[in-house]
C-alpha cells in the first residue's frame, strides 16, 4: 500500500492507496482511532458493488455500522437528500461519538463530507472514493458541498476528512466513458504540476475500452498516489484557498462549470467539460502569458488520447454558458481570476482576461481541433 500524507497541523492525515483496500477499511479506520457508530453514506450504483464489502469490514474491526442510500446522480446532491440523510441518522441513533464513511464517486464524497460537517456541528467522516475523478481529486483537500439552483456547490463547507482510502480496483468496474471523464483531472495535475505523467496517461488510454492489463492494475496504485500527491502538496501549501496556490486546480474549470451547468444534467460529464475548459484555457494561455504551440498541442493531443470532448457539442448555447460563467464563485467582486499556463508546470493567475476573451475562447471550442 502507497501513502500519501496531508499535513495540516491538527487536520493532517494519511491517504491509503492500495489493490484490495476496501477490505481493510476496518483495520485502517480503527487505526486512525475513530470510535463510535459509523453511518456509511452511498449510492444506488455503488451500493451494489461494494457497501456489503466495506460493511463487513467495519463490523469485523468492532464498528456498529448503518447504511443510508440515495439515488445516484449530480441530482441528488441537494439539501432534500442531505436532510433525509441526517433524518436517518439520528433514527438509527447517531450522537457526536461517530463518524461519516463516504462511499462513492464525487456526488457521494461531496454530499456525506457536508452532512459530517453539520451534523451535531461536526463528526469524522472518512472518504473512500471509488472513481478517478473522486481518487485523484475531490477526495482529497476537504470541500465539501452541495448545490442549488442558483449555481453548483454553491452550499459548503471546509471538512478535511480523518482518512482517505483509495482502491484503485474499483475502478475496473466502471464504464470506459466514466474512466476516460476521470482521467481530464488527471491530465489536469500534469498540466500543472508533473508535465511527465502526460506520457503515462496517454499508455493508459490505449487500455480503458480493452480493460486494464494486470500489469497495469499493479501498477495503478503509483500512478494514483502521484496524482494524489500533486493535490496533497497544493492543498498544504493553500488549504482555504487564501492565497491563489489552490485556484491553480481550477485549470479548465471555470468555463467547464458554465457548460455544464448550461446543459441538462447528465449530457456531460463534469470531466468531458473539464477537457473543453482546458482546451479554452490553453487559448487563453496562447494568447496572454506566451504558453508554446508545441505544449499545447502536447496536453490536447494527451485530451483527445482519451477520447474527451475537446469540440463544443452544437446543443450548447455559448452565450447560455458564459451567463453561468459570470455567477461562479470564482469571481470576485465581478472580476475574473482566470487560471493559464506559461508553460507545463507553470500555473498562474491571471487578472488579463476578459469578458471579451472568454467570449473569443468559447467561439475556440467551436472549431475543429485540426
Amino acid at each position: 500500500m502507497v501513502n500519501v500524507s496531508l499535513s495540516l497541523g491538527s487536520h493532517s492525515y494519511n491517504v491509503h492507496v492500495g489493490n484490495g483496500a476496501l477490505a481493510s477499511a476496518g483495520f485502517l479506520v480503527n487505526r486512525a482511532r475513530l470510535e463510535g457508530k459509523a453511518a456509511l453514506i452511498t449510492d444506488s450504483h455503488v451500493a451494489p458493488l461494494y457497501a456489503e464489502l466495506v460493511v463487513r469490514s467495519l463490523e469485523d474491526a468492532g464498528y456498529d455500522v448503518s447504511v443510508h442510500t440515495f439515488p445516484a446522480g449530480e441530482q441528488s446532491k441537494n439539501l432534500s437528500t442531505v436532510e433525509k440523510i441526517i433524518g436517518e441518522m439520528a433514527a438509527e441513533g447517531h450522537d457526536r461519538s461517530g463518524f461519516v464513511v463516504a462511499l462513492g464517486g464525487g456526488v457521494v464524497g461531496d454530499m456525506a463530507g457536508f452532512i459530517a460537517s453539520i451534523y451535531y456541528r461536526g463528526i469524522p467522516f472518512v472518504q473512500i472514493p471509488t472513481t478517478v475523478m473522486a481518487q485523484v481529486d475531490s477526495s482529497v483537500g476537504g470541500k465539501t458541498a452541495v448545490d442549488i439552483p442558483a449555481g453548483k456547490n454553491l452550499i459548503g463547507a471546509f471538512h478535511q476528512p480523518r482518512l482517505v482510502i483509495v482502491d484503485p480496483t474499483s475502478l475496473t468496474t466502471l464504464p470506459p466513458r466514466v474512466l476516460r471523464e476521470g482521467m481530464a483531472e488527471m491530465v489536469k495535475h500534469a498540466a500543472i504540476r508533473k508535465p511527465a505523467m502526460l506520457q503515462v496517461l496517454r499508455q493508459l488510454a490505449d487500455e480503458i475500452d480493452i480493460g486494464f492489463s494486470l500489469n497495469t492494475i499493479e501498477r495503478l496504485p503509483q500512478i494514483m498516489a502521484d496524482n494524489i500527491s500533486i493535490k496533497a502538496r497544493i492543498v498544504e501549501e493553500d488549504e482555504k484557498e487564501t492565497l491563489g496556490v489552490r485556484a491553480f486546480l481550477n485549470l479548465g474549470h471555470t468555463l467547464g462549470h458554465g457548460i455544464e451547468a448550461s446543459v441538462p444534467y447528465g449530457e456531460l460529464l463534469h470531466g468531458e467539460v473539464v477537457s473543453l475548459g482546458l482546451r479554452a484555457a490553453l487559448y487563453l494561455s496562447r494568447k496572454h502569458c506566451g504558453l508554446s504551440a508545441r505544449a499545447e498541442r502536447e496536453i490536447l493531443e494527451t485530451l483527445e488520447a482519451l477520447e474527451l470532448p475537446l469540440v463544443l457539442p452544437p446543443n450548447v448555447s455559448i452565450e447560455k454558458a458564459l451567463e453561468h460563467t459570470r455567477r461562479d464563485k470564482k469571481f470576485r467582486g465581478g472580476a475574473i481570476r482566470f487560471v493559464l499556463l506559461s508553460a507545463p508546470g507553470s500555473p498562474l493567475l491571471s487578472a488579463d482576461v476578459t469578458q471579451q476573451d472568454l467570449e473569443e475562447a468559447m467561439q475556440h471550442l467551436t472549431t475543429p481541433l485540426h
